[in-house]
C-alpha cells in the first residue's frame, strides 16, 4: 500500500497595492497642506525680508528659488504664498459645486418653465468667457481674491452643473426611487436620502480636480493683472511681478509657474484615481 501525502495548502493572501499615481499626488498634496497650514516648517526665510544687495540672485543653495527685484527669497514666498492660493482654489470650486448643485437640481426637478429657464441661462453661463466674466466683476468689485473666487467659480460652475442634471436625471428615474414612492416617502425625503448622495458622489472627485483648475485660472488672471496684486505672496501675484524682469530673471515666473502645474497635475490625478474608485464601487 503506497502512503498518501497530505498536502497542506498555505492560503494565497492578496494585499491591495496602492497606485503609484495616486500615492505620489496625495504626498504632494500633503506637502502643499504643510506649506498652507505651516509654512515654517518648509522654510526658515522671512518672505518679507527685503535685501536689495542680493536682488535677482539666480538659485542657488542659499536661495533654491533665487531672489527677487528686491532681494527677497523667492522660495519662502512661495511657500508662504500657498495659504492664499489653495483658499482661491478651493474657494473657486466649492462655489462652482454649489451652483452646479442648484441649478442642476432646478433643472432636473423642477417645472417644464422652470427647468427650461435654468437651462438657458447654464447656456448662457457656458457661453460667457470666463475671461470677461472676470474683467466685468474686477470692474464693478476691484482685483482681489474674492474677485477672482467669484469669477472663476461662476466660469466653472455650468459645466458641473450639466453634470449635475444628468446625474439626478439618472437616479430619478432608477428603480430605487421608484421603490421609495412606492413606500410613500415624500418627494423631499427621496431627493435628501436617494438622489442627493448619488448627484454628490461624483462631485468629490470633481472638487479635487477643480481646485487644480481654479488655482490655474485665478493665477493666469492674475498675471494679466486682474487678481491680487503684488507684493502679496500669492502664485498668480508672484507671476505678475516677475512678468517684468522675465528677461533677466526667468526664474521669476519659469519656478513659481512649475509651482503651480506641479498642485495642478497632482489634483487631477487624485480627482481621477477618486472618481475610478467611485466608479468601480458602483459596478460592484
Amino acid at each position: 500500500m503506497t502512503a498518501v501525502r497530505e498536502r497542506t495548502v498555505t492560503p494565497v493572501t492578496r494585499t491591495r497595492r496602492i497606485p503609484v499615481g495616486f500615492a505620489a499626488s496625495a504626498l504632494t498634496l500633503a506637502i502643499f497642506l504643510v506649506a498652507a497650514v505651516a509654512p515654517n516648517v518648509l522654510t526658515a526665510q522671512d518672505p518679507l525680508a527685503m535685501d536689495f544687495t542680493r536682488a535677482l540672485q539666480s538659485p542657488s543653495l542659499a536661495h533654491w528659488f533665487g531672489t527677487d527685484e528686491s532681494g527677497r527669497d523667492l522660495f519662502s514666498r512661495v511657500v508662504y504664498g500657498t495659504r492664499e492660493s489653495l483658499a482661491i482654489g478651493m474657494g473657486a470650486a466649492g462655489l462652482a459645486i454649489v451652483v452646479a448643485l442648484v441649478l442642476g437640481s432646478i433643472a432636473a426637478l423642477a417645472g417644464r418653465i422652470p427647468a427650461g429657464i435654468v437651462n438657458r441661462v447654464i447656456e448662457v453661463l457656458f457661453a460667457f468667457p470666463t475671461l470677461l466674466l472676470a474683467l466685468l466683476l474686477v470692474s464693478i468689485l476691484g482685483a482681489s481674491p474674492i474677485t477672482l473666487v467669484i469669477s472663476v467659480g461662476l466660469g466653472s460652475a455650468p459645466g458641473y452643473a450639466r453634470m449635475v442634471r444628468g446625474q439626478i436625471l439618472a437616479s430619478k428615474n432608477s428603480g430605487y426611487v421608484e421603490a421609495a414612492r412606492a413606500l410613500g416617502h415624500s418627494r423631499f425625503t427621496i431627493f435628501r436620502q436617494h438622489i442627493l448622495p448619488n448627484a454628490l458622489r461624483p462631485l468629490i472627485a470633481i472638487f479635487t480636480m477643480g481646485v487644480g483648475q481654479s488655482i490655474v485660472w485665478a493665477s493666469g488672471m492674475a498675471f494679466i493683472g486682474l487678481g491680487v496684486a503684488p507684493p502679496s505672496s500669492e502664485w498668480g501675484a508672484l507671476l505678475d511681478a516677475g512678468r517684468a524682469y522675465i528677461t533677466q530673471a526667468s526664474w521669476l515666473v519659469v519656478l513659481p509657474g512649475l509651482v503651480i502645474v506641479v498642485l495642478a497635475l497632482a489634483a487631477t490625478t487624485l480627482g481621477k484615481h477618486i472618481q475610478s474608485s467611485l466608479e468601480k464601487g458602483e459596478k460592484a
